[in-house]
């Protein structure tokens, strides 16, 4: 580990926005990456494990291209090569669900289809499969994390999950005692708690996949066994959705080509990671029009520049830095419901930042901005509905999970990703 950089472990399941934040990590100097750890999700897992050697594939013939350019990747010349390890193909239970209805069956767009040159050799097509600055390994992710973290100082290390979170109860299954005493921060993208969900109308996609590894970390039946929410810090949906890659923006600060699948990204009108980004781009934009929005939710990027920002500390009391704030929320997940999977169930009774059922939250931030109280851009301090019960609720023993409400806002992310990513300058905000 380099002195003043944060060490990371980067659990996902590679699909489009996961890769853009695993480039926005390799281009982070205040980052020291350990690990990649893949497991199901966005697509499957050996599509998921290609698609990080896609992008260090991508990445060596941008730099071969551009080599006055290696100091924007500090992460990609990293003298400790980061590890690359399996994790879990299944959820803890339940059914098994993807989210290829997005990503594609390569997690990337089908780009394996549209662009074989941004393909890598498999091993059954005779290739190894494999990258000069990677550590491929057989051992698995639960095993690689353990060893970093015990090799590792205390509290030092930041676990950024942004998949299922499958992997990570894994881990605390097999040795929650390590993981709670050296882990420094856990960085969690998933969830809904005021705003529907993008996988269900009520769940995100992460807790949808696997809703018992959710509940197994976030409301142990024994607290011994669940993470340290002290360090925890979950980005729900609520504040990652409006952080966009308004894609023309893409076009008019990165490749000016960029249209979509009619109009294919073509290789030689542009560098190799252009080519490699607006070859996956391309499907999403079309899905995303689909939806009314011309645009990229950031959503796992949100989560790396969350970890980027906020390192771990000695004090779990100490605030975010400046610009971040979170608040404590009281929610169980549904685990087996027909229709509502995934859901965070908020207990309005006792969760001071939840609306009241059927509020209108242009109004109650409208009534709560009069008063000076303070507010988030999602949530509110409404009081929860009354109703009538027969006996007095019983009390939560949870003591909340700490959700981010507010960022230094979207404009300074979408600049900063266009500056590490494609090294071109950011736009004024109007």
């Amino acid at each position: 580990m380099s002195s003043g950089r944060i060490p990371v472990i980067i659990d996902t399941d590679p699909g489009i926005d996961d890769i853009i934040a695993l480039l926005f990590a390799l281009a982070s100097p205040e980052l020291d990456v350990l690990a990649i750890t893949v497991s199901y999700g966005n697509t499957d897992m050996a599509a998921s494990k290609l698609n990080v050697l896609k992008t260090y594939q991508a990445l060596t013939l941008h730099l071969e291209k551009h080599p006055e350019q290696q100091s924007r990747f500090p992460n990609y010349f990293s003298t400790s090569k980061p590890i690359l390890a399996e994790g879990s193909e299944i959820p803890l239970e339940g059914d098994l669900h993807s989210a290829q209805y997005f990503h594609g069956r390569d997690g990337l767009g089908d780009i394996s289809k549209r662009h074989a040159d941004l393909d890598v050799a498999r091993k059954d097509d005779g290739g190894d499969a494999s990258h000069p600055q990677v550590q491929i390994t057989g051992t698995s992710a639960v095993d690689v994390a353990l060893d970093l973290l015990r090799r590792n100082p205390a509290r030092s290390i930041t676990y950024i999950a942004l998949g299922p979170l499958t992997n990570l109860a894994r881990l605390m299954r097999a040795d929650a005692a390590l993981v709670r005493n050296k882990i420094g921060r856990i960085v969690c993208m998933g969830g809904a708690l005021d705003v529907p969900g993008n996988t269900s109308p009520v769940a995100e996609f992460n807790f949808f996949a696997d809703p018992y590894a959710v509940r197994e970390l976030l409301h142990p039946s024994q607290p011994e066994l669940g993470l340290p929410l002290e360090r925890f810090l979950m980005l729900p949906l609520d504040i990652t959705t409006p952080h966009e890659l308004p894609f023309p923006v893409y076009k008019a600060q990165v490749d000016p080509t960029f249209e979509n699948t009619s109009c294919p990204s073509l290789s030689k009108d542009k560098s190799p990671l252009t080519h490699f980004t607006s070859s996956f781009l391309e499907r999403t934009r079309e899905v995303m029009l689909e939806f009314g929005k011309d645009a990229m939710e950031l959503h796992d990027i949100v989560a790396v520049w969350c970890a980027i920002e906020n390192p771990p500390v000695a004090d779990a009391a100490t605030p975010l830095n400046r610009g971040w704030k979170a608040s404590r929320r009281t929610f169980e997940i549904e685990r087996t419901g027909e229709l509502t999977r995934g859901m965070l169930v908020v207990d309005r009774r006792e969760d001071e930042s939840a609306y009241a059922p059927g509020a209108n939250r242009a109004q109650v931030q409208a009534e709560l901005e009069k008063a000076a109280l303070p507010h988030g851009q999602f949530e509110s301090t409404a009081l929860p509905a009354q109703v009538e019960i027969e006996e007095p609720p019983q009390k939560h023993t949870s003591q909340g999970v700490l959700c981010v409400t507010d960022t230094p806002g979207p404009q300074m992310l979408l600049n900063l990703l266009l500056k590490r990513v494609w090294g071109v300058e950011g736009i004024k905000s109007s």
